[in-house]
């Protein structure tokens, strides 16, 4: 297994211990950690501020692994599908957990998860009849802009939410709009395939 692999795998573990951090309700099992006193009106729990940092360790990650398969010539097919996983499994598992809690409107991972769902099928189907699909520039910006907002989230849009300045929703609503935008794209570049 090569390096890109190895990180790929890595962030699959990262991912599923920040969705255990974020599940477990810590106080009842006699875990709990205390929360901070920001503002008057502002406490935030350590166990977010953890998941955020894990969380952003593996949005790194993400970049790295790519890159370091591009560059080095280490592309595999393992790899490509492990991506597509940890991918999921990160922002995907995370937004759901986030709606779940009134963090975010549910409506948010309903349209990044449909949104998946439908591109990876046309990538599927494209990529049995031309070739493999790349990422268009609007879905890797969706994919920066999810991860900024979602990190920023966990870190309770901290330091902008102590002037009331809320960045965090703003960049995962761009990220969402993004996200249907590029949807759109993928359908509109192979729909002479999709359509056969």
């Amino acid at each position: 297994m090569n390096l890109p692999n190895k990180i790929t795998i890595s962030r699959i573990i990262l991912s599923i211990v920040v969705l255990i951090l974020l599940i477990l309700p810590l106080e009842k099992l006699g875990l709990a950690i205390p929360d901070i006193t920001v503002t008057s009106t502002l406490r935030i729990n350590i166990k977010y501020i953890i998941c955020g940092v894990l969380f952003l360790i593996g949005s790194v990650t993400d970049f790295v692994d790519g890159h370091i398969a591009r560059k080095y010539n280490m592309v595999t097919d393992f790899g490509k599908v492990m991506d597509a996983i940890a991918d999921k499994l990160l922002v995907n598992g995370v937004l759901i957990i986030l709606a779940c809690q009134g963090f975010i409107n549910v409506i948010i991972p309903v349209v990044i998860i449909s949104r998946d769902t439908i591109v990876d099928c046309i990538k599927m189907v494209a990529g049995q009849k031309k070739g493999a699909v790349g990422a268009s520039k609007a879905g890797k910006l969706k994919t920066v802009f999810m991860m900024c907002g979602v990190t920023l989230m966990l870190f309770y849009n901290l330091p902008f939410e102590i002037w009331g300045i809320r960045v965090a929703d703003a960049l995962i609503m761009i990220a969402t709009v993004l996200s249907v935008y590029s949807g759109i794209e993928y359908y509109i570049k192979n729909r002479d395939v999709i359509t056969e």
